[in-house]
């Protein structure tokens, strides 16, 4: 299996200072600051990605068993809430998502989609933090 890799690099003080978020693939390098990521100002933060990472892992995981169950999805749309806490600690992660499949029933897509909130490889690196989910069949 490949090894993927990712790099950041900050300059200064944590107010003060600033950074960058790269992918090692070259497909992004995004800036980033305190005030980013603990305040509201525009731009992304380390939670943002890591969000992007579960939802999209997520997402490709529950299309595998919904697909091996003979319910392959025609959309599958995951959005993850990342709460950053006084710490700052990540305390709690809200994966929903929404699926439209072809004869797919809630209880098989409850059933799926727990065991993608179980199984997916980034919901096991970050199982520190408690991952709720709400799945929705949708037509």
């Amino acid at each position: 299996m490949p090894v993927r890799t990712a790099s950041a690099e900050w300059k200064g003080n944590l107010k003060e200072g600033g950074g960058t978020m790269a992918a090692g693939s070259g497909a992004f390098s995004v800036p980033y600051t305190y005030a980013m990521r603990f305040e509201e100002a525009p731009g992304t933060n380390p939670e943002e990605l890591v969000g992007a990472a579960h939802a999209g892992c997520f997402s490709m995981f529950l299309a595998s068993l919904l697909s091996n169950a003979g319910h392959t999805p025609t959309r599958i749309h995951t959005t993850a809430k990342v709460h950053l806490d006084d710490g700052p600690t990540i305390t709690q992660i809200e994966l929903n998502t929404e699926v439209s499949a072809p004869n797919l029933t809630d209880a098989v897509l409850q059933e799926k989609a727990e065991a993608a909130k179980k199984n997916c490889p980034v919901s096991k690196a970050l199982a520190g933090p408690q991952v709720k989910l709400t799945a929705r069949l949708v037509s």
